[in-house]
């Protein structure tokens, strides 16, 4: 089985951090996004792993094969046209077969050899509150009967969480290719959704596979709750001298937190540096620095630096200092 995970993007919702960071490559808790989605599929033995590259690539592939002994294949991306182009420019190097898809924003706590097992071909789907921001899958008895990408009147909650198993990829090459040959766009972009659909409308069947827990990181709400999750999933954080900590906070052995009070919801990266600070649910990347600073709700980039010269008071009674 080969996998194909598209990481192409440039993650809007997410600038100024991914000007210069991929987002796969963000931190949440104790490590990056995509060490989320790679370190499962050992298990798998995948006989390939593609990755989709386009905005800071080399990055991608730089981490990759620092950290992974995957056989791993780089495909640029030329063009952002959607998840269907990118997911093609993968099949052009492929020439069949079985294949898992997984996006590389998007964080799955499922049992991926069941996902497998659940037929010829699967669709990863999950209730959402907000429907219309995802491609959604009608269900019938187990089967997916319809997709639609993004609808404005969606006709279920089940959104499709970017993990997608067919047994053989020959039939999704060959609807992706129809739809680039022929021009058709959906939202201006090449949908997958569209080329699943086509394949429906063939007679192919899919199944449908509700996943346990699914963490979209594609804007800073959804990646600090997928860093919250993720904290309250490791061990206890060891006390530091003069420092506070209220669990569940991680941080890196190479960081340096100096009297500071850290935490709920905190994580801190390699090198940072935090002094005389308070931190509450947030994100410290790696390098970043923080002096005399009370942050909250917050996700600090790489090598960032925030600091407020400290300031001397003589207050009486009821007075009250605001910088907001």
């Amino acid at each position: 089985m080969k996998v194909i995970i598209p990481v192409a993007g440039v993650g809007t919702r997410l600038q100024p951090h991914t000007f210069a960071t991929p987002k796969p490559l963000l931190r949440v808790a104790e490590k990056s996004i995509l060490a989320y989605i790679l370190d499962p599929l050992s298990r798998l033995n995948p006989e390939e792993i593609v990755f989709v590259i386009g905005h800071k690539g080399e990055q991608i592939k730089e981490f990759v094969e620092e950290n992974y002994n995957f056989n791993a294949t780089f495909v640029w991306q030329d063009k952002l046209l959607g998840l269907g182009y990118a997911v093609n420019k993968a099949l052009e190097v492929i020439d069949g077969g079985p294949a898992l898809i997984i996006l590389g924003d998007t964080v799955v706590e499922c049992d991926l050899g069941r996902f497998i097992a659940a037929g010829d071909a699967v669709l990863g789907v999950r209730q959402v509150d907000d429907p219309q921001r995802f491609g959604i899958a009608e269900i019938k008895d187990g089967v997916v009967v319809g997709v639609e990408e993004k609808p404005q009147n969606p006709k279920t909650n089940l959104a499709l969480i970017g993990l997608y198993y067919l047994a053989d990829v020959s039939p999704l090459k060959a609807e992706l290719s129809n739809l680039i040959d022929s021009g058709r766009r959906t939202r201006g972009e090449i949908q997958l959704t569209d080329a699943l659909a086509q394949m429906m409308d063939a007679g192919a069947r899919f199944n449908a596979f509700e996943v346990e827990e699914w963490y979209d990181c594609g804007k800073k709400e959804t990646v600090l709750a997928t860093n919250r999750h993720f904290l309250m999933k490791l061990a206890p954080q060891a006390p530091l001298p003069g420092v506070t900590l209220v669990p569940p906070v991680y941080i890196s052995p190479e960081a340096a937190v100096v009297e500071s009070v850290i935490g709920p919801y905190v994580s801190i990266g390699p090198g940072a540096r935090v002094t005389r600070s308070v931190v509450r649910n947030s994100i410290v990347a790696s390098g970043a620095a923080l002096e005399n600073v009370c942050i909250e709700d917050s996700i600090i980039g790489s090598k960032a630096v925030v600091s407020i010269s400290p300031q001397v008071y003589n207050l009486g009674d009821a007075s009250e200092v605001d910088f907001n």
